[in-house]
């Protein structure tokens, strides 16, 4: 039986034992009434026939539970004529009685249903699988639970907020990890015990939208708990700090963090900082709420990286060519990352930045090979926030794609750049802090020096 649907055999129990309750104070009352003490024994009998014939149809027919709920009926039956007779019945024997069949029941239920959890990831990117990877992987390995990945649709946004390009990729996830098609999954019929969400902003992304089918407050209707894991992961801040703080309020008072029943953060200290702007953002007596909800335990994302080795990495034929000298030696590797926010923020300091790097990259290009891996929204922001710059930066591409010196990764893996470079360069973002785990050489860029310039 789904675990959802356990939680109404669960309810029936509890109702048994109020109107159990509700016999005794009748029957225990100087002035109370046989006749209600019977009213709420037939009402007990009929909720115990609901609930055999609930668990027969969920369960199959001859349950062992039903056999205990029919036991039960003979003991309400057994009492309600017991104390409507003249020598009528302690109020303590008949709850006694009651108490020890409802408590049977309850035992031959835990016992007797199995429960099973159906519980499903909707990740939207395929390149932020790896923040929800983990969890799929232990809920998958659980005989109990069905464990489903579904990939969700999601469009590019046009400047002026409507939609333009339609995106799914459920066909770029690891191969040992089945996929479930969106459209075929009845999410009302189903109902999952639990969904997992990386997408927290429904409608307030400009630059793109799932669709609004799974928006969270949508998704809510369907799922006994929905949990949201960031797709991304920061600099623990100084919660002491308030310009530290007010960074972190673009990625807590999201629709998502409001909505789902959980929040997995990457640590005690970020659940602090999550904690604290939450509260001060809607307001003092909300803090239990947010201290509840969100957990501090850790990223799915570390959990991806720890498991990867290099030698297991599988590298395409034309970039093993680009990393390889002469004499059959490698290269050095440098994983060069251009972030979203910085193009938000530089524009075309940037655009320059980037021409600047891939010139210096390509005259060294016979001892080191650039990998360079933009952020997988990259083009779509700028289109959407920055369309001056479209053009030049769809040239940049372009021109480094055709040249073939380095290599362009957009690929779905991203955990593979970082496990196969040796050194990180280029804009602050989570890649950064993965970084750090790997215990790399990591340099951030400055958009302001632009090596041509010193000659």
């Amino acid at each position: 039986m789904r675990q959802y649907k356990y939680k109404q055999v669960e309810t029936y129990i509890s109702l048994f034992r109020k109107l159990n309750e509700a016999v005794f104070v009748e029957l225990n009352e100087k002035n109370g009434e046989a006749a209600k003490a019977s009213e709420y024994l037939q009402t007990a009998q009929q909720k115990a026939i609901d609930l055999g014939t609930f668990i027969e149809e969920e369960e199959g027919l001859g349950h062992p539970t039903v056999s205990v709920l029919e036991e039960f009926c003979e003991v309400l039956y057994d009492i309600n004529e017991e104390i409507l007779s003249e020598r009528g019945l302690a109020a303590s024997s008949a709850r006694a009685r009651l108490d020890s069949i409802v408590n049977k029941i309850e035992r031959s239920a835990a016992s007797e249903i199995k429960i099973t959890r159906l519980i499903v990831f909707l990740p939207y990117k395929a390149s932020m699988w790896d923040s929800l990877e983990s969890v799929w992987m232990a809920a998958d390995a659980d005989e109990n639970c069905r464990a489903l990945v579904i990939p969700i649709p999601y469009f590019d946004k046009n400047p002026d907020g409507s939609v333009k390009e339609y995106h799914y990729e459920g066909d770029q996830y690891p191969k040992n990890v089945p996929i479930t098609d969106f459209e075929s999954f009845d999410f009302g019929k189903e109902h999952p015990d639990e969904i997992y969400i990386h997408n927290p902003y429904d409608d307030m992304n400009y630059v793109t939208s799932i669709h609004p089918f799974f928006y969270s407050k949508e998704l809510k209707k369907f799922t006994e708990k929905l949990v949201y894991i960031p797709y991304f992961v920061l600099d623990d801040p100084d919660v002491e700090n308030e310009a530290a703080l007010e960074h972190i309020k673009g990625f807590a008072i999201t629709k998502g963090v409001i909505n789902a029943d959980e929040v997995i953060v990457q640590s005690e200290v970020m659940k602090t900082a999550y904690v604290k702007v939450l509260t001060e953002h809607f307001g003092e007596d909300t803090k239990a709420t947010w201290e509840n909800k969100i957990k501090g335990t850790g990223s799915p994302k570390y959990d991806k990286l720890k498991r990867m080795k290099k030698e297991e990495q599988e590298i395409p034929e034309e970039w093993k060519k680009i990393i390889k000298k002469p004499d059959g030696s490698d290269k050095k590797i440098i994983l060069y990352n251009t972030g979203v926010v910085a193009m938000l923020n530089q524009e075309q300091k940037m655009i320059d930045k980037i021409n600047d790097v891939l010139r210096i990259f390509k005259e060294n290009k016979d001892e080191v090979v650039l990998w360079w891996r933009p952020h997988p929204l990259i083009a779509a922001t700028i289109d959407s926030m920055v369309p001056s710059l479209a053009e030049q930066y769809r040239k940049i591409v372009a021109d480094y794609k055709s040249e073939g010196w380095g290599i362009y990764d957009d690929t779905a893996d991203m955990d593979r750049a970082l496990v196969v470079s040796d050194a990180y360069y280029g804009d602050g973002s989570s890649m950064v802090q993965l970084y750090k785990e790997l215990g790399k050489p990591i340099m951030l860029q400055n958009v302001d020096v632009l090596e041509k310039e010193k000659v």
